[in-house]
């Protein structure tokens, strides 16, 4: 973070951190699960939420007063899930997350942050609306080989309906649009299937597969203004 000590290998390039703030000081700063993060690093957060600086191997005073530091953090997150499923009180919950915090973090760490901000755990609808937004990432893509994606809206509940998993959030979701939806559709793009097609509509097979094969999408070339009948066009 702060660069190699004088005298070993990698000291004239400075370190990652207090080099890449120096370039750019109006920077957004992202520490993710920062509870990992070795004790040491907490003594260099200390004086950059505290001075607004931090001094590299050089010897050279690195501004961060126009640096913005986001830290996310796992804890209390099986507070967070038991609330969210049993539609727990917000102030006991604000109250179990704060012990969490404090259990973990030294109070002089804690009292240099501006802001604690609580999540609640994704519900059907947050995620519902992933869906909308990685289907409309994938016309966009699709659009730029001239083809136009139409997704029955059967197939946006099935995915938002399988994808649902309030305890690891949105990760199953992405894994389950590559694995049945994106990988498979690239397969039929490399085979040229839709070639002389206008578009790709994506409908549920029929009939539906067995449970154990899980969800089974089907890809149906467009002819120009085809695909009556789908509910959702992306």
């Amino acid at each position: 973070l702060l660069g190699a000590p004088p005298g070993y290998v990698g000291y004239e390039a400075g370190g990652q951190l207090t080099e890449a703030i120096r370039a750019r000081p109006y920077a957004v700063v992202l520490l993710d699960e920062v509870e990992k993060a070795h004790p040491d690093v907490f003594n260099l957060l200390l004086q950059v939420l505290d001075d607004g600086r931090l001094t590299d191997s050089q010897g050279r005073a690195i501004d961060f007063r126009h640096t913005v530091v986001v830290m996310t953090s796992n804890l209390a997150s099986r507070d967070i899930l038991a609330s969210a499923r049993h539609g727990g009180d917000p102030d006991t919950l604000a109250a179990a997350i704060d012990r969490s915090l404090a259990s973990q973090f030294r109070p002089e760490f804690l009292n240099r942050i501006d802001e604690v901000i609580r999540f609640q755990p994704l519900g059907r609808e947050q995620i519902r609306g992933i869906v909308d937004l990685r289907l409309a990432d994938l016309a966009a893509l699709l659009r730029e080989q001239g083809l136009r994606l139409q997704v029955d809206g059967a197939v946006a509940d099935a995915l938002a309906s399988d994808g649902y998993n309030p305890e690891y959030g949105a990760r199953p979701l992405a894994r389950l649009l590559r694995r049945h939806l994106e990988n498979p559709l690239a397969t039929e793009l490399l085979e040229e299937r839709f070639a002389a097609a206008e578009g790709v509509r994506v409908l549920l097979a029929e009939p539906p597969a067995p449970a154990s094969a899980g969800m089974v999408l089907r890809f149906q070339p467009l002819a120009a203004g085809g695909g009556a009948g789908a509910q959702g066009v992306h």
